[in-house]
């Protein structure tokens, strides 16, 4: 084959840098959108938050003695970029700077913000650390008569917990772990185990729940009622007992069924968790991202002020470039564009994130009104064709974006379900049906709790065509026990 040299003609949609970041930050929730800024601001000088302005302004004009970009007197010498000018007077009027950094809080979106209490923010909780499980089992140790070959191994252990306190990996683990030299035996690992099941919270290093059990049973006095009747249940019934079936439980262990009663309440008066009450993990909060209000016969979506960034423009530094030179002066304007192009973006998202959850609003206004049996049928398709976006944005935008209701906080995927048919032609959303299942559950008779397919009945009264298999599906993930399990724990 002889080379040859051949054009060919094709289209190919390519991302610009620009729309790249906005895609970026519009898939952020609030805390991530945080660091992503934070870090951003930290490689820009060129940017600012709000609250760190005036500070940081009259610290750059002390030093603006040291800084590297000499002064000149003429602008003539500077070269322009996107369209500026060299004129620091000029800046504010080409819309490159502000006179303060822009607060994305502000009526810019039309007003609808909405901001939240702020209370005493600038002060810090002082509060300590709370002890961690491992911290208060070493504790415990440093305390103990341990030898330094079980003072060693124990460390190990505590090590290896999970957060419930219990030794998943296997004793094998631990002795992977130790050293050689040590040659420590699986045995001598779990008699050091089994002293540790005595700390506090008793059960911790226990292999599996029946282990744990049985340690915390072992620690009442030999006196306690039901105690040997309650160690036997654990050690050869616990699957049985976990469904309740007491007169089974009774023939099987030859005990009247007030015995075995009393030996349950008395194995459920135990800790399955003892770690649990120590584990350091920090509560998260959700902080909505906008919020839906009733004001006369509609319903007003606002932003929450509070949640959206208060990111400008360094006045200072913007104020520099009219008097930099070459390289320093193409550097600058570069961080400037970028400057423009990030707020431009969070205008973008912020505007996107207010469009989509008016638009939910409008289509879930009567869950808003009536609660969850009120709720519509609703897909990402709809919300795309009215506002006129693509799906993935519709998708991208109700991850982790919270609206605030009166009837709660709600992610805004929540509000997206399928849909199932009436006797109408017409349909009901699963959320809503979910809603109808549990009410039907609460207010059945104990003594006589509703089957799958007798809810699916009721249900078709209602005019909802639905089949058992879907009622069982919808009950199983509202994690609502089944009709006979209901039966045998009331």
């Amino acid at each position: 084959m002889k080379p040859a040299l051949q054009f060919r003609l094709h289209q190919q949609l390519t991302l610009t840098p620009q729309l790249q970041q906005a895609i970026r930050l519009l898939q952020l929730s609030q805390l991530e959108l945080e660091a992503e800024l934070r870090q951003i601001a930290e490689s820009n000088p060129l940017l600012e938050f709000a609250e760190e302005s005036e500070d940081d302004i009259a610290e750059s004009e002390e030093a603006d003695s040291d800084y590297p970009i000499p002064a000149s007197s003429s602008s003539s010498s500077s070269t322009e970029s996107d369209g500026g000018s060299d004129d620091p007077a000029e800046w504010a009027d080409n819309g490159g700077v502000a006179e303060s950094p822009i607060d994305f809080s502000s009526s810019s979106l039309g007003g609808n913000t909405a901001s939240g209490s702020r209370g005493d923010e600038d002060f810090e909780p002082q509060n300590a650390a709370p002890e961690t499980l491992q911290q208060h089992l070493l504790w415990q140790l440093n305390l103990a008569s341990f030898n330094s070959r079980q003072h060693l191994i124990a460390t190990v252990l505590i090590d290896a917990l999970n957060s419930d306190g219990y030794l998943i990996e296997g004793m094998d683990a631990v002795l992977a772990v130790l050293p050689a030299n040590l040659k420590a035996t699986i045995d001598e690992i779990d008699a050091v185990r089994r002293k540790l099941q005595g700390f506090d919270p008793a059960g911790v290093g226990s292999l599996d729940l029946r282990d744990c059990l049985r340690v915390q049973l072992e620690q009442f006095a030999p006196g306690t009622p039901q105690r040997e009747l309650a160690i036997r249940l654990v050690d050869t019934e616990l699957e049985l007992l976990a469904r309740n079936d007491v007169a089974r439980l009774a023939r099987r262990l030859h005990a009247s069924e007030e015995d075995v009663t009393a030996a349950a309440l008395l194995i459920r008066s135990l800790d399955p968790r003892p770690g649990a009450a120590l584990d350091a993990t920090p509560v998260e909060y959700v902080a909505p991202d906008v919020y839906a209000m009733r004001e006369g016969n509609r319903w007003r979506v606002s932003l929450n002020a509070d949640a959206q960034p208060r990111l400008g423009l360094n006045q200072h530094y913007c104020g520099l470039i009219a008097r930099a030179h070459g390289e320093d002066a193409s550097w600058m304007r570069g961080q400037l564009q970028e400057a423009r192009w990030l707020i431009k973006s969070l205008e973008s998202r912020a505007e996107t994130l207010l469009k989509v959850a008016e638009a939910i609003v409008r289509r879930q206004s009567a869950f808003l009104d009536y609660g969850p049996e009120a709720m519509h049928p609703l897909v990402l398709r709809e919300v795309a064709e009215e506002v006129g976006m693509h799906e993935s944005t519709i998708s991208r935008v109700t991850t982790r974006k919270y609206l605030h209701t009166p009837r709660g906080t709600f992610e805004l995927k929540y509000f997206f379900s399928s849909g199932v048919s009436t006797e109408d032609g017409g349909s009901a959303s699963a959320t809503a049906i979910q809603a109808m299942l549990r009410k039907l559950i609460d207010a059945e008779d104990s003594r006589k709790p509703l089957s799958d397919q007798s809810i699916a009945e009721e249900l078709q009264r209602k005019g909802i065509q639905v089949a058992r298999r879907t009622v069982a599906k919808y009950r199983e993930g509202l994690r609502i026990p089944s009709s006979s399990e209901r039966q045998r724990a009331s």
